[in-house]
């Protein structure tokens, strides 16, 4: 599994509602709903790295 990085979110407790209703709409928990969204916008921006063609065979690599 990827390592993943911790770390502590302030939030608007109306917005932390708000995504918590939409995480349990599509039954994700809100650390995933969250690392979804993020992935979304990053995407759309096109900030991701590319990934190599090892790592699609081998995600663990």
């Amino acid at each position: 599994m990827a390592k993943r990085k911790t770390f502590v979110l302030r939030i608007d407790p109306d917005m932390f509602r708000e995504v918590e209703k939409w995480a349990d709409d599509e039954f994700r928990s809100v650390n995933g709903q969250l690392e979804w969204i993020i992935n979304k916008s990053l995407k759309e921006a096109k900030r991701l790295p590319k990934k190599s063609k090892n790592q699609d065979k081998n995600p663990e690599a």
